[in-house]
């Protein structure tokens, strides 16, 4: 006999089980691994989701109401961790690097659990960054809906001209298609013979300011993240960090 095909019947959650989020990210929340390195151990059969094994990353969850397991094990929501570091030049901000470059996360406490960094700061980039366990938070920080200041000292090779000034104020075209939005530029007073400016902005393009001073015809020498909303850098020794609030960014 002839069984007709009959595909399995998608199960709907229950009102009070609505999904919330992807699996992939209920593991990241929970301070688990990135959501790349969480969608490979959900793809390995490592995780269920109310007793049944589940494959797929991007499936909706509850995690507030339906058990999920690693290896057997239950997640439990983290203690929520925040952090400011001043990154030290040289530092990347990936976790691991095939060319052996140190990384920010050699300088974080092996026994904090999964931390990540809010946003990245290039390997010529020193100042502050952001450390959190709490995606929701970084994501209110890192999205430019959210108009989060970003302040930096910039050391330049010559000194700017009024109207060049004028164009970083103003917004300008940095490549790729881009653009700049408008932003707070200001001299700043460095040693004998430094030219310095302070920038503010409100994005977080890749490399945005290096770009915008690029744009003009200018090099950057040094560059330093020195504020993050309301959170300054301050004393803090490069290569250290200390525990900070949400309430001390924004």
């Amino acid at each position: 006999m002839i069984r007709k095909f009959e595909p399995t019947p998608v199960v709907k959650p229950a009102r009070h089980d609505k999904p919330e989020m992807t699996l992939d990210r209920a593991l990241s929340r929970a301070g688990v691994a990135s959501r790349t390195a969480a969608a490979a151990l959900i793809a390995a059969g490592r995780v269920q989701v109310a007793g049944r094994v589940v494959r797929d990353p991007q499936a909706w969850v509850a995690p507030a109401r339906q058990a999920i397991l690693l290896d057997g094990k239950r997640l439990r929501q983290p203690r929520p961790e925040y952090y400011a570091l001043h990154k030290p030049m040289g530092y990347i901000t990936s976790h691991g690097d095939p060319q052996g470059r140190p990384t920010i996360y050699d300088l974080l406490p092996a026994d904090e659990g999964w931390l990540f960094s809010v946003g990245r700061l290039d390997q010529d980039t020193s100042g502050l960054l952001l450390v959190t366990n709490d995606s929701v938070f970084a994501e209110r920080v890192a999205n430019p809906r959210s108009h989060v200041a970003k302040t930096y000292h910039v050391r330049l090779e010559a000194a700017l001209a009024e109207a060049e000034l004028g164009q970083l104020q103003s917004g300008l075209d940095i490549g790729r298609g881009e653009r700049s939005g408008p932003a707070r530029a200001a001299r700043r007073a460095g040693p004998a013979g430094e030219q310095w400016i302070e920038l503010e902005i409100h994005e977080g393009k890749n490399r945005q300011v290096r770009r915008m001073v690029e744009a003009l015809g200018h090099q950057v020498l040094a560059l330093v993240r020195v504020r993050i909303g309301k959170l300054e850098l301050g004393r803090l020794a490069s290569g250290k960090l200390r525990a900070i609030s949400p309430g001390d960014v924004v």
